[in-house]
C-alpha cells in the first residue's frame, strides 16, 4: 500500500489522521516538526504528503516551496491542512504547488477520499499497463487483451473498464462512474450505465463476472 507521511504539531489531530488512514489500509508516518519530515525524506520518498500549515520549526508554505524545487519531490502530492484563520498562508501554498487542501475541522470520510483520488490521479499518470492476470489494458495503444487475444471495445466501455481496473477492489458509486466516464455535465439516463457494463461484461468473457454489482451503490472489479 502507499505510504503516506503526516506533518502536524498538533497530536490530537495527528492521531485522527494517522488512525485514519492506516484503518483504510496505508502505510502512515507522522512528523511534529519539518526537520525530521526532511530527515526521513533522504531515506524514504512517500506517495503523498499530508502538511499543516502552522508548524513550530517551518512554515507549511516553505515547505511546499522547497519540495517543488527539487526533481526527486517535486511530482508528491501534497495536500495541506488549515485553520479557517490561514486562508492567506493557504492560498500561498497552492500557488507554489501544493495539489489540494482541508480545511479544520474536518470530516474523516472527506479526508481518507481526498487521499485516495490523489492517490488514484498518480497511479493514472505512472501506469503504462494494468494487468489482472491474463486481462491487460495497454495504456499507450489504447487496447485491452486477453490471452494475447485483443478484445475490440468502444471508447466509453474501455474508458469504463480502466476505471474500475485502476481501483480494483474498490466499490465506485454510480454517480462517480457517470462523472468520470460521461461527465459531470451529462444529462443522459444512469440506464446508459448498467447497458455499458452489460456489453462489457459479455465481450471480456470469463473475466466479464469480475465486475461485480454492489446493490443500491455501483460496481467493483475483483
Amino acid at each position: 500500500m502507499a505510504l503516506i507521511y503526516i506533518i502536524e504539531d498538533d497530536n490530537s489531530i495527528r492521531e485522527i489522521e494517522e488512525y485514519a488512514l492506516k484503518n483504510t489500509g496505508y502505510n502512515v508516518k507522522s512528523f511534529e516538526k519539518a526537520g525530521a519530515f526532511f530527515d526521513e525524506l533522504e531515506d524514504n520518498l512517500p506517495d503523498l504528503i499530508v502538511l499543516d500549515i502552522m508548524l513550530p520549526d517551518e512554515n507549511g508554505v516553505e515547505i511546499v516551496k522547497q519540495l517543488r524545487r527539487s526533481p526527486v519531490t517535486r511530482a508528491i502530492p501534497v495536500i495541506m491542512v488549515t485553520a479557517k484563520t490561514s486562508e492567506l498562508d493557504l492560498v500561498k501554498g497552492l500557488e507554489n504547488g501544493a495539489d489540494d487542501y482541508i480545511k479544520k475541522p474536518f470530516s474523516v470520510m472527506e479526508f481518507i477520499s481526498r487521499v485516495k483520488a490523489h492517490l488514484r490521479r498518480t497511479l493514472e499518470d505512472d501506469v503504462k499497463c494494468l494487468e489482472l492476470d491474463k486481462l491487460v489494458i495497454n495504456k499507450e495503444r489504447h487496447e485491452v487483451s486477453i490471452d494475447g487475444t485483443i478484445i475490440n471495445l468502444t471508447f466509453k466501455e474501455y474508458e469504463l473498464l480502466y476505471y474500475l481496473t485502476i481501483n480494483k477492489g474498490i466499490v465506485i458509486r454510480r454517480e462517480q462512474i457517470m462523472e468520470r466516464i460521461w461527465g459531470i455535465d451529462y444529462e443522459g439516463e444512469s440506464r446508459t450505465l448498467d447497458m455499458h457494463i452489460k456489453t462489457l461484461r459479455q465481450k471480456l468473457g470469463e473475466y466479464g463476472a469480475r465486475i461485480r454489482t454492489v446493490r443500491n451503490v455501483g460496481y467493483v472489479i475483483e
